[in-house]
């Protein structure tokens, strides 16, 4: 997980948030190339107190400025359209997990096994390890092999929720009486750490998402060991 002072991203754990950060990057370089430029121009005028005629009046650069940004909105336009058809892309999936939100917790089931779901609460203060993180640890991790493309489906008990992990650049509503879903596999192994980011209620800061990626071997000790 990213220390608290980073003014960046987390890092990457799926191949859909290199995405995002590569669009990140190329989107800021523009935008700062604008303002860079814009900023210089208003300046110069400030500066000069002088605004030449073909500043004020020129058809030329009317022209010019109204064709530059859309340029521009099409190089941003571009990558953006393929970034969002990567996040709805619906491919076979090998593991199907579901998630239902609760006011405050969270409950999942393994749709591919038998008997396989727990809820999954926040661990108090009092409780807590010295080695895990204050108002994000969980009782129950949720396990899942890495490198292996999973499907999770969202929906809630009650009220609407948001399911919702930076690292993997996943973030889905979770809504009564609807069932959303997304795609996203792991590319390294990890503790991963996400929250609720819809406001759903006075304990709604206190419902954290704790998932661990590990081997496929790993993860069927783990599926074993809860389903006996």
């Amino acid at each position: 997980m990213a220390t608290y002072a980073s003014l960046g991203f987390q890092d990457n754990a799926s191949p859909l948030m290199e995405q995002l950060s590569y669009f990140h990057d190329h989107s800021m370089f523009i935008i700062t190339m604008i303002v860079v430029t814009v900023g210089y121009m208003i300046l110069s005028l400030m500066i000069n107190k002088f605004m030449d005629r073909h500043v004020m009046d020129g058809q030329f650069l009317e022209i010019l400025w109204t064709i530059l940004p859309g340029v521009v909105l099409v190089f941003i336009a571009l990558p953006s359209l393929r970034i969002l058809y990567l996040i709805d892309e619906n491919s076979n999936p090998i593991l199907t997990l579901k998630t239902i939100g609760h006011q405050w917790y969270w409950s999942y089931e393994y749709s591919d096994f038998m008997d396989v779901e727990f809820d999954s609460y926040m661990v108090p203060q009092n409780d807590l390890d010295p080695f895990n993180i204050r108002l994000i640890e969980v009782d129950n991790r949720t396990t899942l092999p890495m490198n292996i493309l999973t499907r999770i489906l969202i929906t809630s008990e009650d009220v609407i929720h948001s399911w919702t992990i930076p690292s993997i650049g996943v973030k889905a509503d979770a809504t009564p009486g609807r069932l959303n879903q997304a795609t996203f596999w792991f590319n390294r192994p990890g503790v991963f750490y996400g929250q609720c980011s819809e406001i759903c209620g006075a304990n709604h800061s206190f419902m954290p998402i704790v998932m661990e990626s590990t081997s496929t071997t790993d993860f069927l000790k783990w599926i074993s060991q809860i389903s006996e």
